[in-house]
């Protein structure tokens, strides 16, 4: 079996080709990252082609903030729909192509005219769930969203309905799906991996201390204004909140205006993962309160370091642990449900110290990008056999 990859950027996607690589099955992976950013990802040159002509500039105006709204939005219509096309228009012979939601129309479509079995690979809730759910969050905090791109939204349903099966990564994201009428026998739950090569225990919390920690882009999605409301909340007398990732000036500026923003948060911008494991090793919990987060990657990797979980439903985390044993589940913007259990876990310093020890080895039980190579092939030669 043959397997070609689409991916405007790298995500998972490139986790997913070094395992078919490792296999004998990848014949491509296309994406729109430029070449020299591609140096350490460990595939042969041969196998990776490049599109970056959309992609590079676009992340490049997007991290300094010279992109507003509209313009934005025509840049991503038009960086989805020109990738996708690259892709069918070189397609290798193959027995299965595999992807990315979103940016893969064209060459799904192509890939069946072609006889060729097409995976639409898809890493956040269904494309309406998703749009309803950042709308009533940023209705609820007074901040101005027009809602996904209505062009994404049908470029997405086509997808949904062209592809022979649709992969999700978590039980959330399956839900939102049969919500919205994609029948069940379409859909494959095949949670991400973590590299555990990578990610593992360098050093131990301060038991005197209580050092909550967030890692990812600092947004409403991402429910970093519930974070801070249950920090406020809690009692420890050392007791830190730090953000690793992108800022939001913007965001801080509301939640200040509400009078919710600590100022004694740490915002310390993007790590390495060697400085990212250290941090997360010595943190007594992450925290992931997302309003919508297909699989956040960050839960596993905190796990793999001794970190215990504390997360919404709609993150993926009960997919990856149990409520109460590695970690807490809690529902969507319940800040006293958060505040409750971050107020457990800086009293019962056993506790804590138990979960952490449960939470690594959960994730080592689970296994790294080896295992998710495995059930994702699981999953192929299912199609494939279709």
């Amino acid at each position: 079996m043959k397997i070609a990859l689409s991916v405007p950027g790298k995500f998972h996607t490139f986790d997913l080709a070094r395992e078919l690589h490792a296999r004998g099955l990848l014949t491509k992976i296309f994406t729109g990252y430029p070449r020299f950013k591609l140096r350490n990802e460990n595939l042969p040159k041969e196998l990776i082609q490049t599109f970056p002509w959309f992609h590079a500039p676009y992340m490049g105006l997007l991290s300094i903030n010279l992109l507003p709204e509209g313009p934005r939005k025509e840049w991503e219509n038009l960086l989805s729909v020109s990738f996708s096309d690259f892709v069918a228009r070189n397609l290798p012979d193959c027995d299965l192509y595999v992807g990315l939601s979103g940016s893969a129309l064209s060459a799904g479509q192509k890939a069946h005219l072609r006889g060729i079995k097409f995976i639409c690979d898809r890493g956040a809730s269904h494309i309406r769930a998703q749009d309803q759910l950042l709308r009533e969050e940023h209705a609820l905090w007074g901040v101005p969203f027009s809602g996904i791109d209505q062009r994404t939204i049908v470029r997405d349903e086509s997808e949904y309905a062209e592809a022979d099966c649709i992969t999700v990564p978590s039980t959330f994201v399956y839900r939102s799906f049969i919500e919205q009428g994609i029948p069940a026998d379409r859909l494959k739950i095949l949670p991400y991996g973590v590299n555990l090569r990578h990610f593992h225990p360098v050093d131990k919390p301060d038991d005197e201390r209580f050092d909550i920690l967030f890692v990812g882009a600092m947004t409403l999605q991402k429910g970093v204004q519930y974070i801070v409301q249950a920090f406020n909340k809690i009692n420890h007398p050392n007791k830190t909140l730090t953000f690793v990732g992108a800022s939001n000036p913007t965001l801080i500026k509301k939640l200040k205006s509400f009078g919710i923003w600590p100022d004694s948060a740490r915002l310390v911008g993007h790590m390495q993962q060697s400085d990212l494991k250290t941090i997360m090793s010595r943190s007594h919990v992450l925290v992931l309160p997302s309003i919508q987060d297909g699989f956040g990657m960050v839960m596993a990797q905190a796990m793999a370091c001794g970190c215990p979980v504390i997360a919404s439903r709609h993150t993926g985390g009960e997919d990856l642990f149990t409520d109460g044993v590695e970690g807490f589940i809690v529902p969507i913007r319940d800040v006293l449900a958060l505040t409750e259990r971050l107020q457990q876990m800086a009293d019962q310093t056993t506790l804590r110290a138990e979960m952490g020890v449960k939470a690594l080895e959960k994730v080592q039980l689970i296994g790294g990008w080896h295992d998710y190579g495995n059930k994702a092939m699981e999953i192929y030669r299912e199609v494939k056999s279709a």
